[in-house]
């Protein structure tokens, strides 16, 4: 598969080299009981994570605010090539179902995209892109600190899986 070119109009993109093994990263990113440890930046916390890992498969998340306010993101994987690529987004549902996304996040609809490159070091090259419909989308996403929060989940990845 030819590498992906992000559209700076419409992506956000967050990379890093990180000291975690790609078969680790790749772990935490599809075991529910690892999910539910890093995923969501703390103070929030992910309470529920029911995933079918394969393409049509569900990425059904669920986070929760200090308060206790539920935020349910149901999705699809779309792409999944162990320990490499992981593809998943916010407007269809298992078996490719469209849906209007309703992830408390002022329903965002997006598609994220995780690649896993071993770096010569036995760590990751680790990319993250969030993949928009429209510039406004791509907007409001940075607005609600993509960069901070998807930044904060990552270093929540590494220091569960060192």
């Amino acid at each position: 598969m030819a590498p992906y070119v992000a559209d700076p109009e419409l992506d956000l993109v967050l990379e890093r080299t990180i000291p975690v093994a790609p078969d680790r990263v790749w772990a935490a990113w599809t075991e529910p009981e690892l999910i539910k440890q890093w995923f969501t930046p703390a103070p929030f916390k992910t309470v529920g994570a029911d995933i079918d890992l394969r393409p049509g498969g569900r990425s059904n998340i669920t986070m929760e605010s200090p308060e206790g306010e539920q935020y349910p993101n149901d999705g699809c994987y779309l792409v999944v090539e162990p320990v490499s690529l992981l593809v998943f987004t916010s407007v269809m549902t298992e078996g490719f179902r469209p849906v209007s996304p309703s992830n408390g996040a002022d329903d965002l609809p997006f598609t994220g995209r995780i690649e896993l490159t071993p770096s010569g070091d036995g760590g990751t090259h680790y990319r993250a892109i969030a993949i928009h419909a429209d510039a406004d989308g791509c907007r409001r996403h940075d607005e609600m600190g993509f960069q901070a929060g998807w930044g904060a989940a990552l270093d929540q990845l590494v220091a569960l899986m060192s």
